[in-house]
């Protein structure tokens, strides 16, 4: 069973390579896309395979209002830079529903959070390089 990655996708391969080259982020092109990478292959982790369904694309969760999350049960999640914000409105919703979801999906508490963060911080990353963030 895999797991999925959160990317960050900025706007120019060379602004990436100017800014992320020093820090060690490798570069992946896909599809015309340029992504950083988590060189330790850990931070941007967004659970296994699983949590699309019994996570991310929960009834909870759906219930809440969400509409970014559950896109993720049965598909990746393309986040553009044009969306970034609203998509970051969405997990201030979420937050304080975290243990309800984790016992509703049967994930311990912390792995939901971790997760969680996961997201948020490659997104708010993304943001900031002017890009979006693709689930996969």
């Amino acid at each position: 069973m895999g797991r999925d990655r959160v990317l960050a996708r900025g706007n120019e391969l060379e602004d990436f390579l100017v800014r992320r080259e020093a820090v060690g982020h490798r570069i992946t092109q896909v599809a015309g896309h340029a992504f950083l990478e988590d060189p330790d292959y850990g931070d941007t982790l967004a659970g296994f395979e699983s949590t699309r369904t019994r996570l991310w694309g929960s009834e909870g969760l759906t219930a809440l209002g969400c509409r970014f999350f559950p896109r993720l049960d049965g598909d990746d999640l393309y986040v553009e830079r044009n969306e970034i914000d609203d998509f970051l409105a969405e997990p201030e919703t979420l937050r304080p529903h975290l243990d309800r979801l984790a016992d509703e999906g049967c994930y311990d508490t912390d792995h939901v959070t971790a997760r969680f963060a996961s997201i948020v911080t490659t997104a708010l990353g993304a943001k900031a390089e002017g890009g979006g963030i693709v689930v996969r």
